[in-house]
């Protein structure tokens, strides 16, 4: 073997092949490799950011070379050439298998890991099953899956980056190849692990931190992190498949209204279209798209409308004959355009790989937007065709790369998001868009949400569901969610309540049904239902000043909203307890314990720490050596929710809709723990970039475990905050003494309710409920300022 560093690369080669490192300012490792011959190609939709450095003093011996950067140690066999990874204590993290290492079997390449002892994996994307994934193997191919099962794979998005974690030591690998790549962790053998490529060259990132929360700063540097998204896109959606004529439209949008259940957002599916042609308004059902828009945002409703990769092949179509001749379409070898079945009939696809082609695709949301909608669903872009057998040879301009639909495939909804994203800002330069797609590859979180495509309503995929949104947060996709009350099928009363109760605590909050199926609205399963419905989205709505906050961390770090407890306590075992795998935190603070239909009483384990029962404050404690596992009561009307002491909640006052305002007074609870802890609040205009101009309002609050002492910082930003009061809440203290600047704080105290109780349906079976009460809650009210506030608890 011969090696060299040339232009901060470390070359190693044989007779065979080349291996190329190099390092980023990060902290990752990239690892490439080619057959002699090759060349190496830096070209990638899923790398936004990568800054090189350069390479420290590599030790040679005989047999390897050896370098240590930030945190790892990397050590290279020379022959054969095989990679290992180590810390700087010579702890092993990941390392290639001895016999095999890289191999290639025709274009095939196949990079073999060495199996560790208890070696978990997470992560991966949209991916069935546990938590960990240790024994499966799974590809990534995005694919249309119908009601797909709770084991099925793949599904519809492709994110080949997961975690793993040797001996409590979590390390990251993300494989940059777009093509059907296989992941096996152990299925089959007990010798290896693999990941491998059919097509492209071999590349790879390796990350290795102290903990999962940096692993994910560091590939999210790396691919991309959300906007920031409008804060209408973060109340409840309703959606069917499908709304229509245009009165049947209204009549949802007044009744949400009329009841009093809080909403944004309204969809339209395909049947607003004629005859099912993208960018085109049914003459009938929406003869006046305009109208039915305004009249909708009287109403305060934001109108997101489904929009098509396919063009259908009609003469008389506009759309259409630009396409053809422009020449943005996707094409054989031989230069004819592909023609595939769908929802249209035979259509043409634009080829969204191509620049030319994502202008001209953007060119046609200037319309939309004038007449204004506020956001696009890209929907049956894996792509999708009847058949399910898009011809891989197809070609696709890959940026002028020239690639098949071998390499193609898995970037084609990644990229009609971008070119979608890319219209909307054209033309409404000073509004973030709201873009929602079901196809996805690694860095799509720089263009779009996500949802988990066509689930069934049944009580495995309320689980699942929340596993999948838990896995895309830990692949670098925090806005995602799945269709509450599931899109297939009708579901039960209970399986839709609890449903409703979880889908508060899901980045993106939406309900969804199919036709032919029951509708899935708020007050289509009975009064009682309704109102356990109507209390739960408040509840979102109360708690948007916490979430709205959570998601500026994730717009900032890429630490995603809802979060695997994988995150905060991988080295805990109980988290990937398949009958705790489901729980989770929902931003910083709030434990979700997911809970099926007829479960009246569920088993959650509580993670090292002080927690407090979200509706009425019991109080349980946890150590690592000694995890709690309790038994919690879920009627009806209840999902169980813990509170992680040392931390702080944000809530505001009830209100229907975001572009109501709240009034002045922002609820600040703080739970009293073990542990000092600081937290972000964060609020601006929701609607605008101006915050990338100093226009916003962020506040940190810090507490001082030893001292006792919680410091409220000088506000950052030009903005003032739209609340001129904090009215502080102190939970888990039983007499507490506060003083703030010297000065005793006269208390007062309330019986707090977070949730209403529901009304007496029933007055036969009848029993008052006081486990949602917190009696006696003690509290005191703030200016909210711009000076540092110091309160001595």
């Amino acid at each position: 073997m011969k090696w060299e560093i040339n232009k901060q690369h470390l070359y190693l080669k044989t007779q065979k092949e080349t291996f190329r490192l190099s390092l980023l300012d990060t902290g990752a490792i990239r690892v490439q490799a080619v057959r002699t011959g090759e060349t190496f190609n830096d070209f990638s939709y899923a790398v936004h950011r990568k800054v090189l450095t350069a390479f420290p003093k590599i030790e040679e011996t005989a047999s390897s070379l050896t370098f240590d950067f930030q945190k790892v140690r990397t050590v290279i066999q020379k022959n054969p050439i095989r990679v290992a990874f180590y810390t700087l204590d010579d702890e092993v993290v990941n390392k290639d298998e001895e016999a095999f290492g890289v191999r290639w079997d025709g274009e095939e390449v196949t990079n073999y890991k060495e199996l560790q002892k208890g070696e978990r994996f997470l992560g991966l994307g949209e991916k069935t099953g546990n938590l960990d994934r240790a024994g499966c193997q799974y590809e990534h191919w995005n694919s249309d899956v119908f009601a797909y099962g709770s084991d099925a794979d793949p599904l519809y998005a492709s994110i080949p980056f997961y975690i793993g974690i040797v001996n409590d030591l979590p390390y990251g690998i993300f494989l940059d190849n777009t093509s059907r790549t296989k992941f096996n962790f152990g299925a089959s053998n007990d010798r290896f692990s693999f990941f491998s490529a059919p097509k492209g060259q071999l590349d790879y990132y390796f990350f290795y931190k102290e903990n999962i929360p940096n692993l994910l700063k560091a590939y999210t540097d790396l691919t991309g992190r959300m906007e920031l998204p409008p804060l209408w896109s973060l109340g409840y959606q309703q959606c069917r498949y499908s709304y229509y004529p245009d009165d049947e439209v209204l009549r949802i949008a007044e009744t949400f209204r009329r009841k009093n259940i809080p909403a944004d957002v309204i969809y339209l599916d395909i049947h607003y279209m004629q005859d099912y042609k993208v960018f085109t308004w049914h003459d009938e059902r929406f003869s006046n798209p305009h109208d039915l828009i305004k009249r909708l945002a009287e109403l305060n409703f934001k109108v997101v409308i489904i929009i098509d990769p396919g063009v259908k092949v009609e003469e008389a179509y506009e759309v259409y004959q630009s396409g053809l001749n422009e020449n943005v379409f996707l094409q054989y070898p031989d230069g004819q355009a592909y023609k595939g079945q769908v929802w249209p009939g035979w259509c043409h696809f634009p080829d969204f790989t191509k620049p030319k082609a994502r202008a001209w695709w953007s060119s046609y949301f200037k319309e939309l937007v004038e007449i204004g909608v506020k956001g696009f669903w890209n929907d049956m872009n894996e792509p999708s065709v009847w058949g399910k057998h898009f011809p891989d040879l197809v070609a696709f301009d890959y940026d002028g790369q020239e690639v098949s639909h071998k390499l193609g495939h898995n970037v084609y909804g990644m990229q009609m998001s971008r070119s979608t994203m890319e219209g909307a800002k054209q033309f409404r330069p000073h509004e973030r868009p709201f873009v929602l797609t079901r196809a996805a590859f690694a860095g799509s979180q720089r263009y779009s949400t996500f949802w988990t495509g066509d689930n069934y309503a049944g009580e495995e995929h309320l689980a699942l569901g929340a596993r999948l949104v838990n896995s895309l947060g830990l692949s670098g996709m925090p806005f995602a969610g799945n269709d509450v009350g599931g899109f297939v099928g009708d579901g039960s009363i209970a399986l839709f309540t609890r449903w409703i109760a979880l889908g508060v605590f899901t980045p993106l909050f939406r309900g969804h049904s199919m036709v032919n199926s029951r509708s899935k609205e708020p007050w289509t399963f009975g009064e009682e239902a309704e109102e356990i419905s109507r209390n739960y989205i408040t509840l979102r709505y109360r708690l948007l000043p916490y979430i709205y906050s959570a998601f500026h961390e994730a717009s900032e770090t890429g630490i995603p909203v809802s979060r695997s407890l994988a995150i905060d306590y991988h080295e805990s075992k109980e988290v990937f307890d398949p009958q705790f795998q489901n729980q989770f935190l929902f931003g910083s603070s709030i434990l979700v314990c997911p809970v099926l239909p007829e479960q009246e009483v569920l088993k959650v384990y509580l993670p090292d720490g002080v927690w407090y029962d979200f509706f009425n404050d019991n109080h349980y404690e946890s150590f690592e050596n000694n995890p709690n596992e309790v038994y919690i009561e879920a009627p009806k009307d209840k999902i169980p929710l813990f509170i992680k002491g040392s931390s702080f909640l944000a809530l505001q006052s009830s209100i229907q809709h975001t572009d109501e305002k709240p009034n002045d007074l922002l609820e600040i609870h703080f739970y009293i723990g073990r542990d000092s802890v600081e937290w972000s609040y964060y609020e601006d205009d929701g609607i605008s970039y101006a915050y990338e101009d100093g226009d916003y309002f962020k506040r940190s609050f810090h507490f001082d475990g030893k001292e006792g002492i919680i410091t409220m910082s000088a506000p950052e930003g030009k903005s003032a905050s739209k609340f001129a009061k904090i009215r502080l809440f102190l939970h888990g203290f039983p007499r507490p003494l506060v003083t703030i600047d010297r000065t005793m704080v006269t208390l007062k105290r309330v019986d707090y309710q977070t949730l209403p109780t529901i009304s007496n349906f029933d007055p036969w079976a009848y029993e008052p409920d006081t486990s949602k009460t917190v009696r006696g809650l003690p509290y005191f009210d703030l200016e909210n300022g711009r000076e540092e506030i110091v309160i001595v608890l």
